[in-house]
């Protein structure tokens, strides 16, 4: 971890290797005036919408939209299968299909709306109330971009099923709302240039806008619990197995919460970040290792570390770069069954357009300690 000078606030940063804008976007936070203590940068920051993916920031009193992004609750969930990886690897290839099958990906949605015991929950939050038909039909859905699902071996030779989705439509509505309403009042003067427009929390509409994206976090969760259950049933019905009473790991990286720092309450913004407290999961990018990892708890980052490997190349450059063509052949040749409804846009994801996910992991040894390391066999992308 290096400390870079220069701003009113220090940034402590973790990541070797940051652009130029991410650095400016971390400056600009660290120049806030409601921002307090420093600003942390985990190291797979990468630039984002106002503040870089991978930037942890603490505030006084204020909630900003664009330091929790726009998929809101974005997460993962793991679960360790009660069977050795041979006999899933034996049946990869059916269980995926099912899944893919089963669990719509990119734009598509259910067909009927789900039901959950969180839409008998839902608050009085316009842009909330406007949306939430279309989430009945949007939760237990993958979405597209880096949302996966995967079958993994651990190294004792257990098999995995881990999958990473957020909020879909419903957290991006939200922050794109408040965003703009954050911006059309400027309460602390900012320039436009800096996208990081703040609302007080306690004020009307940064009560709503908490009160909206908790319902986001909880929506998200429960997105990742459906999907999971379908995925579980699936599992059972190809290895006859029974999955009743797993544990289950679940992680937000994207929220904001408050949480105390020096004695004092702060609103904690993590935008591609995770706490790092407990069992924690950072997955790598396609076709590379994903951890578990045990969270070390270091203030210096807020209880903070990387979210996953980070890109370093734009999904534009990533087309012009990459063909869909080799990002089949590399998955082939690493033995992973790839199953993705529509491949034209696989070359966005493939894992040259992002960080080395062993050098993340190296670079942030004093914020995890590494349980384990998983190896995908198959994985269903978005």
């Amino acid at each position: 971890m290096r400390v870079i000078g220069g701003s009113r606030l220090k940034i402590y940063c973790w990541a070797e290797d940051l652009e130029e804008e991410a650095m400016a976007q971390a400056r600009n936070l660290a120049n806030l005036p409601f921002a307090c203590g420093h600003v942390a940068l985990m190291p797979d920051a990468h630039s984002g919408y106002g503040m870089p993916i991978g930037g942890v920031m603490a505030t006084r009193d204020v909630i900003v939209p664009n330091a929790v992004g726009v998929d809101i609750g974005c997460g993962m969930r793991a679960v360790r299968l009660p069977v050795p990886a041979e006999e899933l690897y034996a049946k990869r290839d059916a269980v995926l299909n099912d899944i893919q099958r089963s669990i719509p990906t990119g734009f598509n949605w259910h067909k009927n709306p789900q039901d959950h015991p969180l839409f008998k929950k839902v608050p009085e939050v316009r842009i909330i109330r406007e949306e939430i038909d279309n989430a009945r039909r949007q939760i237990g859905t993958l979405g597209g971009g880096n949302h996966f699902i995967e079958l993994q071996r651990d190294d004792n030779g257990d098999s995995w099923v881990m999958l990473h989705s957020g909020s879909r439509n419903l957290g991006k509505k939200t922050c794109d709302a408040y965003n703009r309403l954050a911006r059309d009042r400027n309460y602390y003067g900012l320039p436009d240039s800096w996208q990081l427009w703040g609302l007080p929390a306690d004020s009307p509409p940064g009560r709503e806008y908490l009160a909206a994206m908790r319902f986001c976090l909880d929506f998200a969760r429960a997105n990742r619990e459906h999907m999971m259950k379908i995925i579980l049933e699936i599992v059972e019905r190809h290895l006859k197995i029974s999955t009743a009473g797993l544990a289950q790991i679940d992680v937000h990286h994207n929220y904001a919460a408050v949480e105390k720092f020096g004695g004092e309450e702060r609103i904690i913004h993590r935008k591609g970040a995770v706490r790092a407290e407990g069992t924690v999961i950072i997955p790598g990018s396609m076709g590379t290792p994903s951890y578990i990892c045990r969270g070390l708890q270091n203030p210096k980052s807020f209880v903070s570390c990387s979210h996953g490997a980070g890109r370093s190349m734009g999904r534009n450059a990533a087309r012009k770069a990459y063909s869909v063509e080799s990002v089949i052949r590399e998955m082939r040749e690493k033995d992973i069954s790839f199953f993705k409804a529509n491949k034209k846009d696989a070359a966005e994801e493939c894992s040259a357009a992002y960080k080395d996910i062993t050098k993340v992991m190296d670079q942030q040894s004093d914020l995890v300690e590494v349980l384990l390391e998983l190896r995908p066999i198959g994985v269903v992308k978005g």
